[in-house]
């Protein structure tokens, strides 16, 4: 992890220890320059990407505060950060149905830029909060990248290992979201009725390089489809 990239998660640990609130104000830039020992560059890198993932907002004049205001039970939309990260707070579980190395079908392939000579990862789960059900997941990744995995790792989180076990570091994130009605098999899964609403969400997750390495099809329990999204968008 780079510098300013620690920084960032120290600052963000802070917040979450100290239960700051929407407003609360940070030490000025000089003060975090002075506390971590590192350049204005170093920190002004640090409080982007705070400010990019909805952490903190800055007010030129005034100061650094906190904006973080997540209502329990929702999720980023746009976010890269995985299940574990998106539900914190809540006990979030899985049941794996399927985990095997396959061949990808020309969809998966074409989403992950890969030829169907190609070997991936093919997960299949049902994902749980607090006990109720969440979504069906449906994931193909790319075995030249993501090299292992079994049914423990898969159980658990998939993007904590990735990123510590083997190392991955994830880039971006493209999202696809539409609306529809459950087929039999999803709605068996899920614990709903055939033809019930359902909300489709489809990301394809790429490296810092943009090299894509997973694509995932979740589909979310009508009941349980709770989400939000932040900008950082100046409106004139």
């Amino acid at each position: 992890m780079i510098k300013y990239q620690q920084i960032a998660a120290e600052i963000d640990k802070h917040i979450k220890e100290n239960a700051l609130q929407q407003g609360d104000k940070l030490p000025v830039l000089e003060a975090l320059m002075a506390y971590f020992n590192v350049s204005k560059s170093t920190i002004t890198k640090a409080l982007a990407l705070l400010e990019k993932k909805g952490v903190i907002f800055q007010v030129r004049g005034s100061g650094i505060f906190v904006r973080r205001q997540k209502r329990k039970g929702y999720r980023g939309l746009l976010s890269n950060q995985g299940f574990k990260k998106d539900f914190e707070g809540v006990h979030l579980t899985s049941k794996v149905i399927e985990l095997e190395v396959m061949k990808p079908t020309k969809e998966a392939a074409h989403n992950l830029n890969i030829g169907l000579d190609n070997d991936i990862y093919y997960v299949k789960r049902v994902r749980y909060m607090n006990g109720q059900t969440l979504c069906l997941e449906e994931s193909y990744y790319n075995k030249s990248v993501v090299t292992y995995l079994n049914k423990e790792i898969v159980s658990e989180s998939i993007f904590d290992y990735i990123q510590k076990g083997l190392g991955v570091k994830i880039g971006f994130s493209d999202v696809y979201l539409h609306a529809g009605k459950l087929k039999h098999e999803e709605a068996k899964h899920l614990c709903l009725e055939s033809e019930a609403p359902a909300f489709y969400v489809e990301t394809i997750f790429h490296l810092t390089n943009g090299q894509p390495f997973d694509f995932s099809k979740v589909t979310y329990h009508y009941e349980q489809s709770q989400f939000f999204v932040q900008t950082n968008s100046h409106f004139s």
